[in-house]
């Protein structure tokens, strides 16, 4: 892969890789491969999880701008560029929609620079920081002249939360995150949920662990307590992540299949 930013470390499994394998993606190494592999053998749905989490963004970012009227958008834990990225269907409701993507991974930056392209009325920008520090985020110039804090902002956290563990602190990360928000935003977050098949999850979580990568699966009153403590549930509230308002025709796979659940909650 010719061209990579010197700070890559291709022999260390990256999530972000991971998750572009699982998604059928070209942008990763064996290092990521092997983990993704491991975690298949254990779960062989991986793939139908990580599809279904990427169509509830989606259906999200479609509700946040066109029902819910967010212009604005702060997303953690991007991963790589692929189809329906968050400023491509949140400008084809509103073009002066505006994003801020945050990754810690330099190849994301690499392509996101050259892929993530915005509309001519709206405007997207990328930020290398990571969710453990909030507070760079928050403190980035980006951030800060891309972003109007007077107004909702909708805080996008899909598929990034089951990577902190409690000695992470998550708690405080989403509240110093969301304390910077003004009321009328909104959260969008995703979770690994052990409940379905907690024999595989469990499989899944130690072949990531094997590889280097951190991972905590919670159950969904864990996770609704972690991610969305004070805030107002859009209905149906923390759900599988395909049963939050999907399409209203064609089959769905099972719970156990996607172990991931997902909610969308405004901040009064």
């Amino acid at each position: 892969m010719p061209g990579l930013p010197a700070e890559i470390d291709t022999s260390r499994p990256h999530t972000a890789r991971i998750y572009d394998y699982f998604l059928g993606g070209k942008n990763h190494f064996a290092a990521d491969r092997e983990v993704a592999e491991r975690s298949l053998a254990s779960v062989p749905s991986g793939r139908t999880g990580a599809r279904e989490q990427r169509a509830f963004l989606g259906r999200a970012v479609e509700y946040l701008v066109g029902e819910a009227g967010v212009r604005q958008f702060l997303d953690i834990g991007t991963g790589l560029p692929t189809t329906d990225n968050v400023h491509e269907v949140a400008q084809a409701i509103l073009p002066s929609a505006r994003v801020v993507y945050v990754d810690d991974d330099p190849l994301v930056l690499a392509h996101a620079r050259a892929l993530l392209t915005s509309s001519e009325e709206g405007r997207t920008a990328y930020i290398h920081a990571d969710l453990r520090s909030p507070g760079e985020i928050l403190s980035s110039p980006v951030v800060g002249e891309m972003l109007d804090f007077s107004q909702p902002v909708a805080l996008m956290l899909v598929g990034i939360l089951h990577f902190l563990e409690d000695k992470d602190e998550p708690e405080r990360i989403i509240d110093t995150l969301l304390d910077a928000l003004p009321p009328g935003s909104y959260l969008t977050a995703s979770h690994l949920n052990p409940e379905h098949d907690p024999a595989g999850v469990a499989a899944g979580v130690r072949a990531y662990q094997a590889g280097g990568v951190t991972v905590q699966a919670r159950d969904s009153s864990e996770f609704a307590a972690l991610a969305f403590r004070g805030l107002e549930l859009v209905p149906p509230g923390v759900v599988s992540v395909s049963e939050w308002r999907p399409e209203p025709s064609g089959p769905r796979p099972t719970l156990a299949e996607v172990s991931c659940y997902g909610g969308v909650a405004r901040k009064p």
